[in-house]
């Protein structure tokens, strides 16, 4: 069972908007798309950490991490090896901890307008997109990008969605 924690820990994310709601939709679909859609029926809880903060925060994260000082729209941390996806089991409390997702107010506040797009249907496409990196996806190179876009749009598109890569293709 898929479990998502959401945080919002600074920042000026819409109060209107029902943030956990959103976080678990948008991983629950990405994961249901993704070659390990059976993690989220497995007979363990699965959790996914998503904190939504400043563009501060992010920026501070990601010159530690991925030592760019700068700040970006998500990072994703993820806690289990990719290739240990497919041999995940009971961590012996019932709970295997799959990663957490960090999105930035501002830079995604600004990306949302530039695309003239609702800040919540962005943050669904980045947290779709930082839960597939939680399950061992990436986009290094154009093979693994098209593969990695065309699971965000079908995950988007179960949630109502426009494919968000639909300009560039």
């Amino acid at each position: 069972m898929l479990t998502v924690d959401t945080d919002i820990a600074g920042g000026d994310w819409p109060t209107a908007t029902d943030w956990p709601a959103l976080a678990t939709a948008a991983c629950a679909a990405a994961l249901a798309q993704s070659a390990h859609a059976h993690v989220g029926h497995a007979g363990y809880a699965v959790e996914v950490a998503v904190r939504l903060t400043t563009d501060a925060d992010v920026r501070t994260l990601n010159a530690q991490y991925r030592h760019q000082d700068k700040p970006t729209n998500v990072l994703s941390f993820p806690m289990v090896a990719a290739d240990g996806l497919d041999a995940l089991a009971n961590d012996g409390d019932g709970e295997v901890l799959l990663g957490d997702i960090i999105l930035a107010a501002e830079t995604c506040a600004t990306e949302a307008e530039a695309k003239s797009i609702a800040l919540a249907d962005h943050a669904r496409h980045l947290i779709a997109h930082g839960m597939l990196h939680l399950l061992g996806l990436d986009h290094g190179d154009d093979a693994t990008a098209a593969h990695m876009e065309g699971l965000e749009t079908a995950a988007l598109a179960t949630l109502g969605l426009a494919d968000p890569y639909a300009e560039r293709n």
